[in-house]
């Protein structure tokens, strides 16, 4: 089993203009005004534990359950989130809220470790009786994850004692000896939390529960059903029924479809990877690999996003990919980039960083605002004008995931083995590395994704031989290349061109990946789609905003012959690049006085403008459609 890792957020230095923006943006306007809103919504306060108790900011449901129970978790992603952002720029204020922060969790924390603020507060005497619905685990992941990020930026680790503290009280609980429960999180987190602070520490007993909670999952008799026994109620009669939901009805190696609620199968999936890469486990390899090849054929959106139902938040069956009414969670979105880079350090297939790109800069991406301070929970493909972003939710969760992923994109740049450097991603980013026993700096320039034209420099301390990786994306058909100046032959393996010589100080690889307009076809079975075309762009998938067409969007077609062409505007939405042609345009001459008629309505040429789609809905909720008629 090959094996790679990614090199760290903090060892990365973002220079592209495209990501330095939005890294700008999450820092000096995301981070504070989240930070703002958890005081707002008294997220904040709740750490202090205060008494009396008060009432619920979150109003409890027809079933009795507030998502206040997951208040710890969405502090632990803004954590996570501004530690990422002062990896690029230290800043003493959003240092000060962080300690504030710790200062409350050191207090809060029972003498035996326990740290959930909820039932600390609310139901001590509840503890670990509702591991199905509650997340209490959750939320300990969330909190674990942000602790290690703060640690990695700044050198700080008290948060992350005040974690291990509890992670020692949960190995207690949980495990197969005499008195402990054999249980897991209804909502998979914990066990990739585990993983990482198990690679900034060292420390075994992290990867030991996250391999005791991953091989326990879906065990018979199943802990869920004895859960709910234990309180006095029936097994079957929870708010979805199945444990298909939660991803364990089944022990993980035999799970062959991807099931239920999105982002916790995503979260699960990235803990699958981990351990296999871990532990050398060919069986989670092989079901991981069975699993990808289920969502990515047949449960997937054009837009890297995942789940159709607002109803589970997740998966219905094969080819069921409304537009309309598309979930398509950010959160989800967030966790197959996860997913997509423990699989590349599995092994290095182009595959992974695909469809780490087209996750990350298009269904993920959108989740966020041009302006860093709005949100999408949920990305239409198709919207009548009614769908807009929030400032909040009662469920804040994706608000910080895709804080703490655009904050952190700089880990999903290089991977690294013994004598190889891999290039994953393009945008403008440089690493210092040790590689093949020497110090290399590499940088790669380049205006991406608005650009394919790629500069690569290789600088080793002393002239070595190594391999550079560099991925040629499966939407690129014609890409080029050059070492320092002379053209070489793209000859790729599983989607990157590997290429290995003596590498002298100053060297530079120049990579060129054509960006044309192209129009993508979905499956016969996804029948939403049917006589529709999309538009790509390199890695963008692009959609009509009703604000730049000349006619209704449902009155719109493109015909197949019909060219495209792009550009770059420097006047739209910052700058973006464009993608233009000519449709067609029903009118509706003569049916002022009917509603049917037997001549069909005429047409007329319209130009049309197609924008990337992560940025639609910056401009106000207008009409927006992925998948236009052809």
């Amino acid at each position: 089993m090959r094996r790679y890792s990614s090199v760290p957020f903090s060892d990365v230095a973002i220079t592209g203009a495209f990501w330095s923006e939005r890294l700008e943006v999450v820092l000096t306007r995301t981070i504070p005004s989240q930070h703002k809103q958890l005081e707002k919504f008294n997220m904040l306060r709740s750490l202090k534990l205060p008494k009396p108790v008060p009432p619920t900011t979150i109003p409890p449901q027809a079933t009795g359950f507030t998502t206040e129970i997951f208040w710890d978790s969405d502090i632990g992603k803004w954590v996570e989130a501004a530690a990422y952002a002062l990896s690029h720029r230290r800043d003493a204020g959003v240092e000060g809220q962080i300690e504030s922060i710790v200062d409350d969790l050191e207090k809060a924390q029972a003498p035996d470790g326990y740290l959930n603020c909820w039932y600390l507060e609310r139901e001590p005497e509840n503890r670990w009786t509702n591991l199905r619905d509650n997340h209490e685990l959750y939320n300990a992941g969330h909190l674990l994850e942000g602790a290690v990020a703060y640690l990695r930026a700044t050198g700080r680790d008290r948060m992350l004692r005040v974690m291990e503290r509890y992670i020692d009280h949960i190995a207690t609980v949980f495990g197969r000896g005499p008195g402990q429960k054999r249980g897991y999180c209804g909502h998979q987190e914990i066990e990739l939390a585990l993983v990482k602070a198990f690679h900034a520490t060292g420390q075994r007993k992290y990867l030991d529960l996250a391999t005791y909670f991953i091989d326990e999952r879906g065990a018979q008799p199943h802990y869920f059903d004895l859960e709910a026994q234990a309180r006095g109620e029936a097994p079957g009669k929870f708010h979805q029924g199945t444990h298909e939901y939660s991803q364990s009805h089944l022990p993980v190696r035999q799970q062959t479809k991807v099931v239920g609620h999105a982002v916790r199968a995503m979260y699960m999936y990235s803990a699958m990877a981990d351990l296999a890469a871990e532990h050398g486990d060919d069986s989670l390899k092989r079901a991981c690999e069975v699993l990808w090849q289920d969502v990515t054929r047949t449960r997937m959106y054009v837009t890297g996003g995942f789940g159709p139902s607002a109803r589970n938040e997740g998966f219905t069956q094969d080819y069921d990919l409304p537009n309309d009414t598309a979930y398509a969670e950010t959160c989800a979105s967030v966790a197959m980039v996860f997913w997509a880079a423990r699989m590349l350090n599995l092994d290095l297939d182009g595959q992974y960083a695909d469809l780490l790109e087209l996750a990350l800069y298009n269904n993920a991406l959108a989740g966020l605002s041009k302006d860093g301070e709005t949100y999408f929970y949920d990305n239409k493909l198709d919207s009548d004008g009614s769908h807009r972003r929030w400032e909040w939710h009662p469920c804040p969760c994706c608000t910080m995931n895709v804080a703490r992923l655009v904050a952190s994109v700089g880990g999903y740049v290089f991977g690294l083995a013994g004598d190889e450097v891999a290039l994953h991603l393009y945008g403008g980013a440089s690493a210092r590395l040790a590689v093949a026993g020497t110090a290399v700096q590499i940088t790669e320039t380049s205006a991406y994704p608005w650009d394919g034209a790629i500069r690569v420099t290789v600088d080793p301390e002393t002239p070595a031989e190594f391999t550079l990786s560099l991925r040629i994306p499966s939407w690129c058909h014609d890409a080029t290349l050059a070492i320092n100046g002379t053209p070489t032959a793209v000859q790729t393996e599983r989607g990157y061109a590997r290429l290995r010589r003596q590498w002298q100080a100053g060297d530079v690889v120049t990579l060129t990946l054509p960006m044309a307009a192209e129009r993508l076809y979905a499956h016969p079975d996804v029948k939403a789609d049917v006589g529709r075309v999309a538009l790509r762009r390199g890695p963008l998938v692009y959609c009509l905003e009703a604000l730049d067409q000349p006619a209704p969007l449902h009155r719109i077609r493109l015909p197949r012959g019909a060219a495209l062409t792009s550009r770059f505007r420097a006047d739209l939405l910052g700058g973006v690049a464009v993608v233009e042609g000519v449709g067609r345009a029903t009118a509706d001459q003569g049916f002022a006085e009917t509603l049917y008629r037997t001549e069909p309505p005429t047409e007329s040429d319209a130009p049309l403008t197609a924008v990337p789609y992560y940025i639609w809905c910056n401009r106000g909720p207008n009409p927006m459609q992925v998948w236009l008629r052809e």
